[in-house]
């Protein structure tokens, strides 16, 4: 039995997995927050509890190639600064997931989704107008870091969503383009990585998900090489605006199905 008999797969779906799969490579290399677009699209092909613990084996293969890629740009006293308040994020997350059926995760999704648009829509508008960030050493600075991080724990554990709270939160601080890159990297291998225990522990992570993974997983390397060659050459505004349309048919189409 192969794995897209196991899983009830047709072509079409493998093939847009598939595509996720290259697009999660391409969003870790490039455009960070990206990758909404394929948590919509393993959540519409898949059962939408069952696609977060599939999803996440593939966040982790382009999270290495992205830690590779831009190791020498990471900054880690945000990364310290971030860790707690994340890690209880993702407690949160996990006790909502031990009471929550597909359908609340589902909707969970597809809310989220939305939220996270909408929050991407924000943070580009007042992004530019911030000439003088808050350092992350001020009170104020602090208070932020732990608020992103608890909201960025919850939405990466519930639903893979995190890259746009993080995404908010890195560029308002003043990050540029390659310590923006390197600081996330960093950032998101080891909250994905902590993630595996629970994922294991919920039944989101087991045999027939990983044989799945391991088929997708070739697909996120072309799209990490893509995306370091696409990185300095891409118009971002553009491509933003496509992930932002694309994220929000994916929530729409999670919040109504």
């Amino acid at each position: 039995m192969n794995t897209m008999t196991l899983w009830h797969i047709s072509l079409p779906e493998f093939a847009a997995l598939a595509f996720a799969a290259l697009l999660v490579g391409f969003s870790k290399t490039a455009v960070s927050g990206a990758n909404t677009v394929s948590l919509a699209i393993f959540a519409a092909v898949l059962p939408a509890r069952a696609s977060t613990g599939v999803l996440l084996p593939i966040l982790i293969v382009g999270d290495i190639l992205a830690v590779l890629t831009y190791r020498r740009h990471a900054h880690w006293p945000t990364l310290w600064r971030l860790f707690p308040a994340v890690a209880a994020g993702v407690v949160v997350g996990t006790v909502f997931l031990m009471w929550a059926d597909d359908g609340i995760v589902r909707t969970s999704i597809g809310a989220i989704l939305l939220m996270m648009a909408a929050v991407t829509v924000w943070r580009r508008r007042t992004a530019e107008k911030e000439d003088d960030p808050e350092a992350v050493t001020t009170r104020a600075g602090r208070v932020k870091a732990r608020s992103y991080g608890v909201l960025g724990g919850f939405t990466t554990m519930v639903a893979n969503a995190g890259g746009p709270v993080m995404s908010m939160y890195l560029l308002s601080a003043g990050f540029r383009k390659l310590g923006f890159l390197g600081t996330s990297a960093f950032f998101f291998l080891i909250v994905n990585v902590s993630k595996v225990p629970f994922s294991v522990g919920l039944g989101l992570i087991d045999g027939p998900s990983l044989l799945l993974d391991a088929a997708l997983a070739a697909f996120v390397l072309p799209g990490a090489l893509l995306g370091r060659w696409a990185v300095n050459r891409i118009n971002q505004r553009l491509f933003e605006r496509l992930v932002i349309a694309a994220t929000v048919v994916g929530g729409v189409q999670l919040l109504i199905r």
